[in-house]
């Protein structure tokens, strides 16, 4: 059978990637075509848009770019009527994708949808977008299923994918610190700003203003994936720090701290058991806008997954120099290290068993089986 999947960032290219070798194992012939990244193509599918050229973060950003947007919308539909998929797949990247299910749901395709739109942080009436027009949802958060039972949106929970990726990490090696060109001895405080340009602008500046206070400890930026190295050159001109490319896991289990964006970042950073610092800043207008639609008490999945502040949250205004200074020690070393390592435990417990993406690719396999008999 024929697989269309669409993801928009680095967290859904990774899943994606996952996903259609978990969809091939059920259905070896498979042919894949995505919205994705490198992961995705790697794993066999043939990219028709890679994600770092959809990367819009922001409300002006959003309105600047309008053309072009409209523009994807329009490119995207005439793929997907070109390839003429038994399945179409929608990884997270909810803004984009629920705007081709109303069009693909209409046009006959079998929809489906892998780590649901985040409906219940704003706009819930988006739920009954969902249950019009995707035939088949997938869930990964645990409070999830209750959610859309209560809209009464049947949902299929499959566990979250990052207990597999975070399973199949190799131990760490003894050497791993001097391949990286990292000190051996200082304690490592890993960065990472986030996977977006407009993210890092804001984000990053404030990380590394971090390192001047601290030259006991050794700050290290986790490249994002796909980001040109010279795009963080003019950063660290100011704080010349050590830079890690395509190596963010293998740093993060060597880091004694992590500062983190919001983002699934933090997930990750919280399965690998390194305590971290969560960061979030944008554009005021866009923060002013989402302030009005999210209520949430959190911002951060690991905190939202507790239903408790089990990691600090440094929101905007709050994400700065001194409040930064505070935290640091006591995470390297302290009593708020050892609670945040307990929490993480909770957390494991919570967002279990692994096995999201085999779970995932047997129920679409059969449901698109099922369409295509009909």
């Amino acid at each position: 059978m024929k697989y269309y999947l669409i993801a928009g960032e680095a967290s859904g290219d990774l899943h994606g990637s996952r996903l259609i070798k978990a969809i091939r194992k059920q259905d070896p012939q498979a042919s894949f075509r995505a919205w994705g990244g490198d992961l995705m193509e790697a794993s066999g599918a043939t990219l028709a848009k890679h994600y770092q050229s959809l990367a819009i973060m922001g409300l002006v950003d959003v309105i600047k770019n309008l053309n072009q947007i409209f523009k994807n919308i329009s490119f995207c539909k005439k793929d997907i009527q070109e390839f003429q998929p038994d399945a179409l797949i929608f990884i997270d990247f909810s803004g984009f994708n629920l705007r081709i299910a109303p069009w693909a749901k209409k046009a006959g395709y079998c929809t489906h949808y892998y780590i649901a739109p985040q409906v219940w942080a704003s706009r819930a009436n988006r739920v009954q977008k969902i249950k019009a027009y995707i035939d088949h949802l997938y869930v990964t958060l645990p409070f999830e299923p209750s959610f859309y039972k209560a809209h009464e949106c049947p949902a299929h929970y499959v566990g979250h994918p990052l207990l597999e990726v975070i399973e199949d990490i190799p131990k760490l090696q003894p050497n791993v610190r001097s391949a990286m060109g990292l000190d051996a001895e200082k304690p490592i405080i890993a960065l990472l700003p986030g996977s977006r340009k407009q993210e890092i602008k804001a984000i990053l500046p404030v990380m590394l203003s971090l390192s001047k206070s601290f030259p006991e400890y050794e700050f290290v930026l986790a490249a994002a994936p796909g980001m040109a190295s010279e795009f963080y050159d003019k950063y660290l001109d100011s704080a010349p720090i050590k830079r890690v490319h395509n190596n963010t896991y293998a740093l993060l289990q060597s880091a004694s701290v992590a500062l983190v964006a919001s983002g699934t970042a933090t997930l990750e950073t919280a399965l690998l058991g390194i305590p971290q610092i969560v960061c979030y800043k944008t554009q005021w207008l866009t923060y002013w806008v989402a302030k009005q639609i999210i209520k949430l008490p959190y911002i951060s999945l690991v905190n939202l997954i507790l239903d408790a502040p089990g990691v600090p949250e440094l929101i905007q205004s709050d994400l700065n120099l001194n409040q930064l200074e505070q935290l640091l020690p006591g995470l390297v070393s302290g009593p708020q290290r050892a609670t945040q390592l307990k929490n993480y435990e909770l957390l494991k417990q919570r967002i279990g068993p692994a096995g999201a993406a085999n779970k995932a690719a047997k129920l679409i396999v059969t449901h698109s089986l099922d369409k295509t008999s009909e």
